[in-house]
């Protein structure tokens, strides 16, 4: 039997213990991924080191096994006010809380206690890969005349791949995006300032480690160390902005925010209220119009409040 590639399901959901299959369904916890690739069966092998009594390669035996799945989902949100997108689950794997007020927002923040895990089901053909107790990192990703994506990397427990009959995934949670753009993304603001954007990106900077021992096998999310905000601008006259004198001053924090979309139920605003800029890479040049690529550091105000997103 041939298996195509393009014959795969996704499905998520988070554990109410870890580690603990939390069974996802089609018609409840299907996700809308592109860019998907799996790697089911990472880790090491593990040499016997035989004294032999000729010349051969020394047999191995596997440990530490582990799943790795990366995907992108299309950044749009529920469409209604106050209710959560079906992506969401994919966040609060990524140690990030969810705050809903009905009719009105949904939240997601950085946490650094109790973060969630997910078990995810993942089809390609008749045969099933679980990952159980995954947690992972992402980077939300905005660039012109483009998509806005979240980029997923999850790490999970590895299972015994198995044929199991397939689901019927339910995909009507997930709407039709709209490109990054002029008229679709009408704020992008550092320091209040608005400036002329190419890409940005955000990048949650989550490390993610496996760790077995015996009596506990567990994936954790240990540090975030790696938090980056990184956009390319349009450049400017030093007197509106000056990154570089931005980057020298050491106590020099600066608000970022981006909003895309401005209808209710799929406005999204992520904002970064205290990022420390860095030095400014090398000029870049486009069309004949000089650019800018920044970096900035996310930093905490008051603890896990470096970054937001708030769907409206």
């Amino acid at each position: 039997m041939t298996i195509f590639w393009k014959s795969k399901i996704l499905l998520a959901k988070i554990e109410a213990s870890y580690g603990t299959d939390a069974a996802p369904t089609g018609a409840d916890n299907a996700i809308l991924a592109t860019n998907v690739s799996l790697s089911p069966m990472e880790g090491q092998d593990v040499s016997r080191e035989l004294e032999l009594p000729w010349l051969a390669a020394q047999a191995t035996i596997p440990a530490g096994l582990f799943s790795r799945l990366t995907f992108r989902v299309e950044l749009v949100g529920s469409g209604t006010a106050g209710v959560a997108p079906a992506w969401g689950v994919l966040l609060r794997m990524c140690a990030a809380s969810q705050t809903v007020v009905t009719d009105t927002s949904v939240t997601y923040r950085p946490v650094t206690d109790s973060h969630e895990s997910g078990t995810i089901h993942f089809w390609v053909g008749p045969t099933r890969y679980v990952l159980r107790g995954t947690r992972g990192t992402a980077v939300i990703r905005l660039n012109a005349q483009g998509i806005a994506v979240l980029e997923f990397t999850f790490t999970g427990l590895f299972a015994q791949p198995s044929d199991v009959a397939r689901p019927t995934p339910d995909l009507t949670a997930f709407l039709r995006p709209k490109i990054v753009s002029s008229a679709n993304t009408p704020v992008f603001t550092v320091d209040a300032i608005p400036l002329v954007m190419r890409n940005y990106a955000a990048d949650l900077g989550n490390d993610v480690q496996t760790r077995f021992l015996v009596g506990a096998e567990n994936v954790l999310i240990v540090d975030r160390p790696r938090e980056l905000v990184s956009f390319q601008v349009e450049a400017v006259p030093l007197a509106t902005y000056d990154p570089y004198a931005a980057a020298l001053d050491e106590d020099e924090f600066l608000e970022i925010e981006i909003q895309h979309e401005d209808t209710a139920g799929r406005t999204i605003t992520l904002t970064h209220p205290a990022t420390q800029p860095q030095r400014p890479g090398g000029l870049a040049n486009q069309q004949n119009i000089t650019e800018w690529p920044l970096r900035h550091v996310p930093q905490p105000v008051n603890g896990n409040d470096q970054w937001a997103l708030v769907l409206t």
